[in-house]
């Protein structure tokens, strides 16, 4: 077997382990040396095939088809049943187009050619392989003890976590199936296994809310699933086309109508606006999940398929779809970040923001701005594994997860305060990187000459701006005086303290990563040498700033017990009580302090905001969808 299978086949394995395993203990030593052997199994994987990469076409490709295709017959039957004991009938229609749709490709005769390239391994793949296997499996880890934690608070559900944890490995296996498959019909088997796995997940705790959470996921994602079914079929039936390879070697002018339904896929696996309620409705489920699926999978399988296509997307009107359609969701959903107290709410939010950032890249299609896009995916990655992580940890340590309460826990837990300062800080702060991709987008929005995404990157950023320093002033002052300490259990901080490290090695080594893995993929898949977007004294100046950061603990950490930031006094709106807590009125007498962030809650009304773009996404979508098939049509 050749060593890039067992990236599937592995997880598959410990999954079932996992399943079949009785007791706690088991359970959760299964979960913890299987992540660690699909990282070693990820690395091994990546050492043997980074440099030249691997085009792999099994001889017994015909078996697998029919045997993958049994299954995905098995899974419509389960969400037929779902979509009719649940009367969603809507489901149940996206259900049945697709299953109409993959039969008749199926049993046509050009779905017979199995001779292209079935799984491909080149340098973007590498990327994702590495987010899926290192961050996926440090997730994984981390859900042992968060999951132990979770039912000791939550005794009220039903201690399923077996099937949590295996689910999560069978997340890691799609997602390893979907970046390396170039078969269409695999891609699209490993993206509904992605569905269904989101659908379980989000659902756990099986309350009322948790339930309709579920069925809205599956519903925008079925819905998706529909649209990438129809345009595998109008590939094959019409061209004979049955790789993504192929896809890209055509005129793009001539699969105008199923390059936008891959599109349409995209955007709603994406979340993007009009599709983007079910992320936010995800922030039910037990955190683990919500890392998995913000950070390494799910979400970031749209953006990959849009940066595959992107050399189509430059010159046709599906590329001005999406890009419109991520600058409406980056500024929305920046604002709307800004009305959030709930971190996990800020953090989804803040995914979808970025995320459309990424689709605006993909939309435009140049060589720098799908550059500016794949530093996103990493840098966004590794920074919401941490803060999720970071987050479900503090939520356990102070019984909240709201912005407001988090001004404690630099007192009750130091180490995990500094974790999420420094995720935070990879979100916004110079020279971290999601600001060096921000830096590269904007030049390559300037450059491409789209007024629209210049004007949307430089209101969303401030936007962004705005909320990420709100939440880590909460982390770094204190108003309530000292707290006992308490210590995170080391299974969680591990992973997390590992995210805050790959974060700050990210931003060192993002020159390398340029050099080694971008400039390649991008001149292979351009046909032209790479040129990066930024000059070489910006990347100069951005690494030596990285030092200056060095000051930032020493302004806000106290070293030494007879630190004067200890005993000195603070200004507050009358005479201070001497404790830094109170102060005295103008009647003289002692008032308890209190610092609360701006919401601007009486300014951005997030309903009608949100109810608005989505009509006028929906709307962008509509027209182009007729214009499209009306142009196929003659």
């Amino acid at each position: 077997m050749n060593l890039l299978y067992t990236l599937i086949v592995l997880p598959l394995v410990i999954a079932a382990a996992i399943f079949w395993s009785r007791g706690t203990k088991a359970v959760n030593l299964l979960t913890k040396y299987g992540a660690i052997l699909v990282i070693m199994n990820t690395i091994a994987v990546l050492v043997t095939y980074f440099e030249n990469g691997i085009v792999l076409i099994p001889s017994d490709k015909l078996l697998i088809d029919k045997f993958l295709f049994t299954i995905e017959v098995l899974i419509g039957v389960y969400l037929l049943g779902v979509g009719y004991k649940k009367r969603k009938y809507l489901l149940s229609l996206f259900v049945v187009s697709q299953l109409s749709l993959i039969t008749w490709l199926k049993f046509s005769e050009t779905s017979a050619v199995v001779l292209a390239p079935t799984i491909v391994f080149d340098k973007l793949t590498a990327i994702m392989v590495f987010l899926i296997g290192i961050i996926g499996s440090l997730i994984c880890f981390y859900a042992v003890s968060y999951m132990e934690q979770y039912h000791l608070r939550h005794q009220e559900y039903l201690d399923r976590r077996s099937v949590f944890l295996g689910l999560l490995f069978i997340f890691l296996a799609a997602m390893f199936m979907l970046v390396l498959s170039n078969d269409l019909l695999w891609l699209y088997f490993s993206w509904e296994i992605t569905t269904l796995c989101s659908f379980w997940l989000i659902g756990y705790t099986r309350t009322t809310e948790a339930e309709n959470n579920s069925l809205v996921a599956l519903n925008f994602n079925l819905g998706g699933g529909v649209a990438f079914a129809a345009a595998i079929t109008i590939l094959n039936n019409k061209l004979g086309v049955t790789t993504l390879s192929e896809i890209l070697k055509l005129d793009a002018t001539v699969i105008l109508l199923p390059v936008f339904l891959l599109g349409l896929a995209a955007l709603t696996k994406s979340a993007q606006i009009p599709f983007c309620s079910w992320l936010v409705g995800a922030m039910v489920a037990p955190t683990p999940s919500s890392a998995l699926l913000h950070s390494s999978t799910m979400v970031k399988a749209g953006v990959y398929l849009l940066i595959r296509l992107a050399p189509l997307l430059s010159v046709t009107l599906v590329g001005t779809v999406v890009t419109t359609i991520g600058c409406i969701t980056f500024m929305i959903c920046s604002l709307v970040a800004i009305t959030c107290s709930d971190a996990k709410k800020i953090l989804a939010y803040s995914t979808l923001a970025n995320l459309g950032l990424i689709v605006i890249c993909a939309g435009i299609g140049t060589q720098e701005a799908v550059w500016a896009a794949i530093l996103l995916i990493i840098f966004h990655a590794i920074s919401k594994a941490l803060l999720f992580m970071a987050v479900g940890t503090a939520e356990g340590q102070l019984g909240s997860r709201d912005v407001e309460d988090m001004d404690i826990l630099m007192y009750v837990s130091k180490r995990l305060a500094i974790y999420m300062t420094i995720g935070i800080a990879g979100m916004f702060l110079a020279p971290f990187g999601m600001l060096i991709s921000k830096w590269a987008a904007m030049k390559a929005f300037i450059d491409s000459d789209n007024i629209l995404a210049v004007t949307v990157i430089a209101y969303g950023s401030a936007a962004t701006l705005f909320y990420w320093t709100k939440w880590m002033g909460k982390l770094v002052s204190s108003t309530r005086g000292k707290i006992p300490s308490n210590s995170v259990p080391v299974t969680e901080e591990g992973p997390i303290a590992m995210q805050a490290l790959l974060i700050i090695l990210s931003c060192l080594s993002f020159p390398l990563i340029s050099h080694y893995v971008l400039v390649p993929f991008l001149t292979e898949s351009y046909g032209q040498v790479a040129v990066i977007p930024l000059e070489i004294s910006d990347i100069i100046i951005m690494l030596a700033t990285m030092s200056i950061l060095l000051l930032m603990p020493i302004g806000i950490l106290p070293f030494y017990k007879k630190d004067k930031r200890l005993i000195t006094t603070v200004y507050m709106s009358g005479a201070n009580a001497g404790d830094n807590l109170s102060y005295y009125t103008a009647g003289n007498t002692p008032k308890q302090f209190q610092l609360t962030n701006w919401y601007m809650r009486n300014f951005i009304n997030v309903k009608k905001l949100l109810q608005t773009s989505a009509v006028l996404s929906a709307s962008v979508i509509g027209v182009s969808l007729i214009v499209i098939i009306g142009g196929f049509s003659r």
